[in-house]
């Protein structure tokens, strides 16, 4: 195992354990966990594997396959940057439970494709401290202190499906999580069986969302809610009457958190009754809104989106928090040359860099390597 290897010969023994967690594409429900509502992400294959040994002092030494040079050596619980944020984040949040670590960590997350590398490295990290120090943390409270961890630590004022997709998924399901109560389960998705597949367009574009456009759409969110005086925008009920009280960006953002929530519930309706061949028009209408009412779309994913519906796609929509990262298709198996031309094809005419694709099947959480 190469992490292990690594972690050998930068530290000088084994590592106590070993722990992958996966990466994550949201099927839908964008933007609508840190509104208390509901998403539907499955894990990639692609995940970050976590080699640790627990130390005594309060010191972290961090290595990561993916960076140049040797370990970093930091006091644990202190600021850090980069990619060391996110590890250094999470024993943060576990307090006086540990004291420091040596880790090792490697990823093959594709980078910046926004199928949430960072989250993988919170829950793989905070699975193996949970396992070494026998915390006892179930996977949810893995997940919601891997949220901490970026909230508080990072400064990324993210929601809680990242982290919860990574540490609970299971192959072959997606995972329908209500964000409020927590409360979540797993939703058969067998698309092989309907000679179907979901496939990642990575445009190549890439952004950073911590302090930005991310942070201001929550806080018009917010800012929303407390106008209608209910709790959240999950608590919208009367969708029209909401809208005639509100102006502007914030009118535009409920009408995309409350439809997007129905969309939620109408594609799991849909695939509870073996009609997987349907969600295609779903997924559109989200793209749609995620583009026109959040407008958190950008040229890039536009254009990926119409090309791969033009190539044979059933539907087709952005994914993750936006400005770049990836879109994603539902293709019937035998139009996925056709779509990937289409894409490349559309790119290539508007003097976009080349698409990256990627197939993506319900891989499993995280879970213990050695």
């Amino acid at each position: 195992m190469r992490v292990a290897e690594a972690f050998r010969a930068a530290f000088g023994a084994d590592p106590r354990t070993v722990w992958r967690a996966p990466g994550r594409v949201n099927l839908i429900g964008e933007h609508t966990d840190y509104n208390d509502g509901f998403v539907l992400p499955f894990a990639v294959p692609w995940g970050v594997s976590a080699a640790v040994t627990p130390r005594a002092d309060q010191t972290i030494r961090l290595l990561s396959l993916q960076s140049s040079g040797g370990p970093v050596e930091l006091p644990a619980r202190e600021e850090a940057t980069g990619w060391a944020r996110y590890a250094v984040g999470v024993l943060a949040m576990l307090g006086d439970r540990v004291a420091g670590a040596d880790i090792a960590i490697d990823g093959d997350v594709p980078q910046g494709a926004g199928l949430s590398s960072s989250a993988a490295l919170e829950v793989a990290v905070a699975s193996a401290l949970n396992d070494v120090h026998g915390l006892g943390l179930t996977p949810m409270e893995i997940a919601l202190l891997s949220q901490r961890a970026e909230n508080d630590f990072v400064g990324m004022p993210c929601g809680i499906m990242d982290q919860a997709a990574s540490a609970l998924c299971q192959e072959g399901h997606a995972l329908f999580l209500d964000c409020r109560s927590l409360g979540s389960r797993n939703i058969p998705l067998d698309l092989a069986a309907e000679g179907l597949s979901i496939l990642i367009i990575d445009t190549q574009v890439h952004h950073e969302h911590a302090g930005g456009e991310y942070a201001k759409r929550r806080a018009e969110c917010e800012s929303a809610a407390r106008k209608l005086g209910v709790p959240s925008l999950r608590d919208v009920t009367d969708l029209a009457a909401a809208l005639d009280r509100l102006q502007g960006a914030e009118r535009k953002r409920v009408m995309h958190v409350v439809t997007e929530n129905h969309r939620v519930e109408a594609l799991i309706g849909l695939l509870r009754a073996g009609k997987v061949t349907e969600i295609g028009a779903l997924l559109n209408a989200s793209h749609l809104s995620l583009r026109d009412q959040y407008e958190v779309s950008s040229p890039e994913l536009d254009v990926a989106v119409e090309a791969a519906f033009r190539g044979g796609a059933r539907g087709a929509r952005m994914t993750g928090g936006g400005f770049g990262g990836s879109a994603i298709a539902l293709v019937p198996d035998a139009r996925l040359d056709d779509v990937r031309a289409s894409v490349t094809a559309a790119y290539a005419e508007r003097g976009f860099q080349a698409p990256r694709f990627l197939s993506a099947t319900a891989a499993k959480g995280a879970h213990r390597l050695a």
